[in-house]
């Protein structure tokens, strides 16, 4: 009988999770939405008890299945830079703080300020910043806000690791999650922790991602093997079928992750470079805003995200077409700019919501454009191919947008949750049912269809792309004071 997989991502806006074969074929799959609070300016929180009760409901719809006892291990990925403050019995002590949140941008630049350059560069292998979604930033910021919460905290724990410990008992985390924290050699990097008191005893041990953390103590599913896993982003490389050299992917989600895999390392700031890793070399950059963009769009037009996505189609670009900057709530790769500001130009009385819509995809797509640029002066080569998975790829022409602006094919994925797919990609490598990340992919990943760029659409691309980086050159100091 052919074994099953689990994978699960606990992503920005909802757990995703699907039971799958060796074959690559869906058994079953889960989806469930939980809100994100605002409770005040460059807030954004969840509550981890919403991750719980999807996750173990995923489980519970799985454990159903006839197919239920065929489920070899379990493998879960999640958003990274989101951050819950937890006691020694895992209770968590506040609110997670998402990667989205911006409150510590000034904790964060008072923390950089105390290391230069070089020696971040040294201690991390990278020139990362220690930016507002930075997990020292956080723990800073706790410090200094709510003293009496951090000292309580025994531990500062993604949501996949809180996840897995309640799971299993298990507490632990990875070195590629663990981003900004850890030394080319996958330790965490002592230089950095040094720079807030507490946070080496408060970070979990590291384990590799295809390590087991531990079996599942509850349920029907008891004694699986869980494995650790690691960021959203990595899995969603696998789950998009990338894990070879000189391969590309954008994730596109409530946020677009770019990634390119090579083994060459310029270090350029703004671009995150990952230690290797099992033969990958990782070079990504996540933005603030993709989808997220588009589902405020739907807001003001009062058309929804997915009638905006359709209005959009409506519309046509042209020379004179309105630009937008997608920086509604700041902005991370390349910039790592809490200050930007989401700005329109050119728009005219003519202009209506299809014609507003358009430019927000257009805009995200630039935005991805600028990270991709930096990626792949950071690993030295381009990609021939982008492969594509996600939300944002269920658009044609948000797919046909990117490959005109990236001037080549873009390989759009069958699987939308890529972060699950990804992470049931590492459950079948880390229990020794498939021999390595590439084979797992290679067997579990299957391509929808490609999205070639046309002469016009990659030139008008080019033109209106160069204008977009004039608008953003001109509107950051006008940014910056609208924000101080």
């Amino acid at each position: 009988m052919t074994a099953a997989l689990i994978g699960i991502d606990i992503g920005t806006t909802s757990v995703k999770a699907r039971l799958g074969d060796l074959t690559g074929a869906v058994l079953a799959s889960y989806a469930a939405p939980y809100p994100t609070q605002r409770p005040g300016p460059g807030l954004a929180e969840q509550d981890p008890a919403d991750w719980w009760h999807h996750v173990t409901a995923a489980l519970g719809r799985f454990a159903a299945h006839p197919l239920a006892s065929r489920v070899a291990a379990i493998g879960i990925t999640s958003q990274v830079n989101t951050h819950v403050f937890c006691g020694a019995d895992l209770s968590p002590l506040a609110p997670a703080i998402t990667w989205a949140d911006t409150r510590c941008a000034g904790a964060g630049a008072a923390l950089q300020a105390r290391i230069s350059e070089p020696a971040r560069t040294a201690a991390l292998g990278a020139p990362i910043p220690i930016d507002a979604s930075h997990a020292l930033s956080r723990m800073a910021w706790m410090a200094e806000h709510h003293p009496e919460i951090w000292a309580r905290t025994a531990h500062v724990m993604a949501p996949k690791d809180w996840i897995i410990a309640r799971l299993t008992g298990a507490v632990g985390a990875d070195a590629i999650a663990s981003v900004g924290l850890c030394a080319p050699d996958h330790g965490y990097a002592a230089t950095l922790l040094a720079l807030v008191g507490r946070a080496a005893a408060v970070l979990p041990p590291l384990q590799d991602p295809l390590a087991i953390a531990g079996p599942l103590t509850q349920g029907a599913f008891a004694g699986r093997p869980v494995a650790r896993g690691t960021m959203d982003a990595w899995a969603a490389m696998f789950g998009t079928g990338t894990a070879a050299e000189s391969e590309a992917m954008n994730l596109s989600g409530t946020s677009e992750v770019l990634g390119l895999i090579s083994a060459t390392r310029h270090p350029v700031p703004g671009v995150i470079t990952f230690p290797p890793w099992r033969g990958i070399t990782l070079h990504a950059g996540p933005t603030q805003a993709g989808g997220a963009a588009l589902d405020w769009a739907g807001r003001i037009t009062g058309l929804g995200t997915a009638g905006a996505a359709q209005a959009a189609t409506q519309a046509t670009l042209h020379p004179g077409s309105p630009l937008f900057l997608p920086h509604l709530a700041g902005e991370r790769a390349p910039f790592w700019d809490a200050a930007l500001r989401g700005t329109f130009a050119g728009l005219t009385s003519a202009h209506g919501p299809a014609e507003i819509a358009l430019a927000v995809m257009e805009g995200v797509t630039f935005q991805a454009l600028t990270v991709m640029t930096a990626l792949e002066q950071a690993g030295g080569t381009a990609a021939p191919v982008i492969r594509a998975g996600g939300g944002g790829t269920a658009s044609d022409l948000w797919c046909q947008l990117r490959a005109d602006a990236f001037g080549r094919p873009l390989m759009r994925m069958q699987a939308r949750d890529a972060g699950a797919t990804g992470a049931l990609v590492i459950a079948g490598a880390a229990c020794g049912l498939l021999p390595d990340l590439a084979t797992a992919a290679g067997a579990l990943v299957a391509p929808d269809r490609p999205f070639d760029p046309t002469p016009s659409g990659a030139a008008l691309a080019r033109q209106r792309h160069a204008l977009w980086t004039d608008l953003l050159r001109a509107t950051t100091p006008v940014s910056h004071a609208l924000s101080a």
